[in-house]
């Protein structure tokens, strides 16, 4: 019924909270589509989950950035992030207190999305259960390959698509 891309990023979500890897799995889901067929309620779910992953860290201005769009985001996308099993108004309540922390500098604690389809909760834990995880589980925040994934990536073929674009920009 839901995606597999969106059901990784609510196991990566809730389980390890890799908000890192929670990126990586929709927006390869949202970028199948032509850029004329894609729908905006991912991206504010990436958004969530970057926005966490810079908190974490303690990039507050990022972290403010990020949630505030995404907010923004799931507020006018009510509809789509509801049909996710979502409770958008409450996810709506629960980023505006998000953005009172970050506002406030407060250090990072786990946060986890209001799932309403009790269908969808039973398939989730059945996920955390098979990959030996809990979900709901709190963030590691001594794990420094978690909170700074960013950085221990391969980048290399995002570097040499960049070099590409940049030769045939210049080129004309």
């Amino acid at each position: 019924m839901y995606p597999k891309a969106y059901l990784d990023f609510l196991y990566h979500f809730h389980c390890d909270r890799d908000y890192f890897e929670c990126h990586e799995v929709l927006e390869e889901y949202w970028k199948e589509k032509d850029a004329s067929e894609r729908e905006v309620h991912w991206v504010g779910l990436i958004q969530i989950a970057v926005g966490l992953y810079h908190q974490r860290r303690g990039n507050f201005r990022g972290a403010l950035r990020m949630l505030q769009n995404a907010s923004r985001i799931i507020g006018k996308e009510s509809s789509a992030i509801d049909a996710l099993g979502l409770d958008s108004g409450r996810l709506v309540q629960l980023l505006e207190e998000r953005l009172e922390y970050v506002t406030k500098q407060e250090p990072y604690k786990s946060m986890d999305l209001p799932i309403a389809d009790p269908d969808l909760q039973l398939s989730c834990d059945a996920m955390a259960k098979s990959g030996g995880k809990v979900w709901g589980a709190a963030s590691d925040l001594h794990d420094g390959s978690l909170v700074n994934r960013h950085t221990l990536r391969d980048r290399s073929d995002v570097i040499a698509e960049r070099q590409r674009q940049l030769e045939l920009r210049k080129k004309g």
